[in-house]
């Protein structure tokens, strides 16, 4: 028994001390050099895609779990800077909508000059269609997500928003913002939010 309460003071005050550790602040100076100096051959114009912007910066500074203060100012920044077809209309050709989810084009050194439009590659992170066996699970399954959803327009309204700035829904998302980084256009968007919401989509069969 003696043994017994010797180990189980150990382990406690191995615990306490490892608990009361606190993690050393990173260098970001540091850091933002050494990602600049990974890239030396990098044209000229893609400088933008190493300096972040005040949301990412908050993002990273907070581990992507930033306090209800920071997430509140980051949503309303970032619903600031959405942008809405002219013509009000939010939903565009479903079957479009699944090429370019199928699409990992855009934004790559061997995608440089571009030859094609960017794709969304929404196949990387979600289930979308059950004929697809090939799909990541970092993001939700959207299976049926219009249909679940009775199809109603707030929640068409709700998907062009998470495609365009996935940071005006959910603060330090990982998915990236599709519409303000200017990655895919409006009518390309428009088209995903078919894919999803549309009756006659295969995501909705």
């Amino acid at each position: 028994m003696r043994n017994i309460a010797i180990a189980v003071a150990i382990l406690i005050a191995g615990a306490t001390g490892a608990s009361a550790q606190q993690k050393p602040a990173a260098d970001t100076a540091k850091v933002d050099a050494d990602i600049a100096k990974a890239f030396p051959t990098a044209p000229a114009d893609w400088k933008s895609r190493f300096e972040q912007d005040e949301t990412t910066k908050e993002c990273s500074i907070n581990e992507n779990s930033p306090p209800k203060p920071v997430a509140e100012a980051i949503g309303k920044r970032e619903k600031a800077r959405i942008e809405y077809p002219a013509d009000g209309g939010l939903m565009g050709d479903w079957q479009s909508g699944e090429k370019l989810a199928q699409s990992g084009y855009g934004l790559r050194f061997t995608d440089y000059p571009a030859r094609q439009t960017n794709g969304g590659n929404c196949y990387a992170c979600h289930q979308l269609t059950k004929a697809e066996v090939s799909y990541g699970t970092i993001g939700p399954t959207l299976l049926n997500y219009g249909r679940i959803r009775n199809f109603s327009e707030a929640d068409t309204k709700a998907v062009y928003d998470k495609i365009y700035n996935a940071q005006a829904a959910y603060p330090c998302s990982n998915m990236p913002r599709f519409g303000t980084n200017k990655v895919l256009t409006i009518d390309q968007i428009k088209d995903l939010v078919a894919l999803v919401m549309s009756p006659d989509s295969p995501v909705n069969k």
